[in-house]
């Protein structure tokens, strides 16, 4: 089972504790790092380091809503569907478009772009699995419910249930009642019919027969699970970081050769005095919550408010956990049966992005903001107030109203310390000469095209599961 979210806040809690008390260690003992590339690592740092490591990853926890999951077969067909465009109305988008293996499954614009233009960027998908809310406001509970959400959007694949039924069942029929059964008859059905779709979608949607409609959406939901399946089998590969972190905890002095001087330092900085890790911790960078930053808005009169705006979006969805196209039982949906909705730190709270690769995908925040990773740390050492909600970030701004998160220091670095945080964010990227001629799934129909590149070594796909 997923971890529910209070302990996941324990875990962060913790790690910001951790983060502050280290800070006031090496302050206090005025240690500065050797020149070398090596760096006297203390034991609650290098217990910290532990916990970042990609070796320290978890099985990605099952979730009970997706029965098929494990399947192989689930995978393989959801490999398809993510590539196959044909499930969108213009017949060119596909989930690869915006979520492309050549670009870490990003797709590297401020505001991502189907069939119209979006509000935000697409976020990563590798590493997913691990999540317990998706998208940047966490609008949906698992994978599978998120890969349906493009699906009906408007601006993204702007396509409708009827539809994604129809073309399920003359080119994915095989395969897919191989895993979930004959199809429904779907014959006489509206050309395009959804309840979330524009007026005459709608109109069409309800014409059709209560029964037929539920059909028509369980192959809806089914098409996300397969989705889901292929999504949770992508991996990480290693990064310099997680080589330099385990010749640390091993005691190989060789080891510290994988790191230079300006990125070990750097590395010290990012669990200490750069506070980064109080949310970017664990393996995957990431405490998978909320936070807001005072990231200014793209549009200052519409603030985006993110996560205050979702949490009766997902209460609300058909698909979650508790609705009737879920495989779980009730008490299997915990997280979403305590979900927290009526904290104020949400207003204006963004999801914490895992930082794997982060370095090669600009631009960054929520919508693109910042164009590269430098204006980043200079924002949380600005640390503006926020256009809506409060920010968590301390500053010591004139006329700055009372601290709302005491366990939180001003973050203060110096020119030389904020390059040297940059410098460390690079070794967060796999080797460039594994990425190398990696194809792009948005650019060729090749049907083996994204399994190539996993052979390639970026990324990995698991066979078996």
């Amino acid at each position: 089972m997923r971890r529910l979210q209070s302990m996941v806040w324990m875990m962060s809690t913790t790690a910001a504790a951790l983060c502050s008390a280290l800070t006031a260690t090496l302050a206090d003992a005025g240690e500065q790092p050797p020149a070398a590339g090596l760096v006297r690592w203390s034991s609650e740092e290098k217990a910290v380091l532990a916990s970042l490591s990609l070796k320290r990853l978890p099985p990605v926890p099952v979730d009970p809503s997706n029965s098929v999951e494990r399947e192989p077969g689930a995978v393989e067909l959801g490999r398809r569907l993510f590539e196959d465009a044909r499930l969108s109305r213009n017949g060119v988008v596909s989930c690869a478009t915006c979520h492309d293996p050549a670009k870490q499954f990003q797709d590297g614009l401020p505001l991502s772009r189907g069939v119209g233009t979006g509000t935000r960027r697409a976020m990563p998908i590798v590493g997913a699995g691990h999540a317990t809310w998706l998208f940047w406001d966490g609008r949906k509970d698992s994978l599978w419910a998120q890969a349906l959400g493009p699906l009906e959007d408007a601006v993204e694949h702007g396509t409708t249930r009827a539809r994604v039924a129809r073309e399920v069942a003359q080119n994915h029929r095989r395969d897919y009642e191989a895993l979930f059964g004959a199809l429904p008859r779907l014959e006489g059905l509206p050309a395009d019919a959804s309840p979330n779709g524009s007026a005459a979608e709608q109109s069409a949607w309800a014409t059709i027969d209560p029964r037929r409609r539920e059909d028509v959406s369980r192959v809806f939901a089914n098409v996300g699970k397969a989705i889901a399946a292929y999504e949770k089998s992508l991996e990480h590969a290693p990064t310099r970081m997680d080589g330099y972190i385990e010749a640390v905890l091993r005691g190989d002095r060789s080891g510290a050769g994988l790191l230079r001087a300006d990125e070990a330092r750097g590395l010290r900085l990012f669990i200490g005095k750069g506070q980064c890790v109080s949310c970017h911790n664990g393996p995957l960078l990431s405490d998978q919550q909320f936070h807001n930053t005072g990231v200014p808005p793209r549009d200052a009169t519409r603030p985006d408010r993110g996560r205050a705006a979702a949490t009766a979006a997902v209460r609300g969805d058909e698909f979650n956990c508790l609705g009737r196209f879920s495989d779980a039982r009730p008490e299997q949906c915990q997280e979403l049966r305590f979900m927290v909705s009526d904290d104020p730190a949400l207003e204006g709270a963004f999801k914490t992005p895992g930082l794997r690769g982060v370095a090669d995908r600009p631009p960054y925040m929520h919508a693109g903001q910042f164009a590269a990773l430098e204006q980043v740390v200079r924002h949380y050492v600005a640390a503006p107030h926020a256009a809506a909600g409060h920010s968590e970030l301390t500053h010591r701004h004139a006329g700055a109203a009372a601290t709302k998160h005491a366990e939180r220091a001003p973050i203060e670095l110096s020119e030389a310390e904020i390059a040297d945080l940059v410098s460390f964010l690079g070794t967060l990227s796999t080797p460039r000469s594994a990425v190398a001629n990696q194809p792009s799934v948005s650019s060729s129909a090749a049907d083996g095209g994204t399994a190539a590149a996993y052979r390639m070594g970026h990324l990995e796909l698991p066979q078996g599961r």
